[in-house]
């Protein structure tokens, strides 16, 4: 039995990977002829880990993470502490620790093991069809592709999601923009071991250890969308955003490399309740595309995956049974995510100042069982508990 796996990002090498342990074979065909990941890194929590985890990949996955022991918020303009607690307790109760890592490197971790000469690049699918036994993938290129059945982890802007829809969806602008990078760490700029953020305005700076002795950062400013902004001005640009912020939000901006810090307008895509058509499953970004709010984007791929080749090996009325029953399995449980990220989007972001000066008030209260109990709900919904 054959998977076409369109896509070589971490939901398109989850999934070969765990379908191949299940005793699939798979091809794998990817757009673009040189893997590039967009953003620098990726938090992977205790529900992804535990499915990368269950992949092979534990200690491969032990050794490119940060050691994220505690989580605090300041205050953007004085810098104080308005909460900082120990993420133990999450830890403790879900059986796992989460790990920021750069996402360059998890995507080189994902594909060496599943063998990059395997992989088939410079493939941009162009149309897909389906008969009685099988799916064909026709590339631009000319060539085709058959297998007896597809998955479709070809991110956000998804060429076959049309196919299993029927019909376009459109992106959402979530309202703001995001830069992100790595830097060496600096402990004048925030512990080496703890998920720092700093808020006001709506707006945050945020820093996560990952290996290599680096913070992974990122900026967040509430914009409208198009703005002529590019590598040439970033430093000028968060600057003027951040101006009148704390001290290590200067030094940070400072220290950041603007030829490697990603600028991008950040966007969601409504929910819905379909995917899979036939022998054909969407998978990862391309069936729920999600704000990075809750760090849950990459975790819901990698989950994913692990319920599709599940699901697959656990019945036997068929492929198209099978399909719709990880479909049956995913859409409510990714909804979730999409929306819970939304509301975290649209409190953080000051979509209504005054539940935005609510929750920067609250913090200053929080012991962090708030928070953490938030989290834990979040990663215990995954399909590995």
């Amino acid at each position: 039995m054959k998977a076409i796996v369109i896509g070589a990002g971490i939901g398109g090498m989850s999934a070969a990977l765990a379908l191949e342990k299940a005793g699939f074979s798979t091809a794998v065909y990817e757009a673009v002829k040189e893997m590039k990941p967009v953003g620098a890194a990726i938090s992977i929590w205790p529900n992804g880990v535990k499915c990368l985890n269950a992949l092979g990949l534990k200690a491969q996955l032990r050794a490119l993470g940060g050691n994220m022991a505690f989580m605090a918020y300041n205050d953007g303009h004085s810098g104080s502490t308005l909460t900082r607690f120990s993420l133990s307790p999450l830890v403790q109760q879900v059986g796992e620790y989460p790990y920021p890592v750069a996402r360059a490197e998890l995507q080189a971790l994902l594909i060496d093991s599943y063998g990059r000469e395997r992989i088939r690049f410079g493939k941009r699918v162009e149309r897909v069809e389906q008969h009685a036994s099988g799916v064909t993938a026709w590339f631009d290129d000319g060539s085709q592709a058959e297998g007896d059945f597809m998955v479709a982890a070809d991110g956000t802007h998804s060429v076959i999601r049309h196919h299993v829809l029927g019909e376009h969806v459109e992106r959402r602008y979530a309202g703001y923009v995001n830069w992100n990078g790595l830097v060496t760490i600096d402990e004048s700029i925030a512990p080496a071991d703890q998920w720092t953020t700093f808020v006001g305005e709506g707006k945050r700076v945020s820093l996560m250890p990952v290996s290599g002795n680096r913070f992974y950062f990122f900026f967040d400013v509430p914009l409208p969308k198009g703005l002529a902004q590019d590598r040439a001005t970033v430093k000028d640009d968060l600057r003027g955003y951040f101006a009148g912020w704390a001290e290590p939000v200067q030094r940070l901006i400072a220290s950041i490399d603007a030829q490697t810090t990603n600028r991008v307008e950040i966007h969601d895509i409504e929910p819905f309740s379909r995917f899979v058509r036939g022998r054909v499953a969407l998978l990862g970004d391309a069936a729920h595309s999600t704000t990075p709010d809750i760090g849950q984007g990459g975790c819901a791929a990698m989950e994913d995956a692990v319920v599709l080749a599940q699901t697959l090996t656990a019945h036997s009325l068929g492929i198209e049974d099978g399909l719709l029953r990880y479909e049956a399995r995913r859409v409510a449980r990714t909804r979730d995510l999409v929306l819970k990220a939304r509301k975290r989007c649209d409190v953080t972001h000051a979509k209504d100042a005054a539940v935005t000066a609510e929750w920067y008030a609250g913090l200053k209260e929080e012991t962090g069982e708030r928070v953490l109990a938030g989290m834990c709900d979040t990663i215990e919904g995954g399909p590995l508990g």
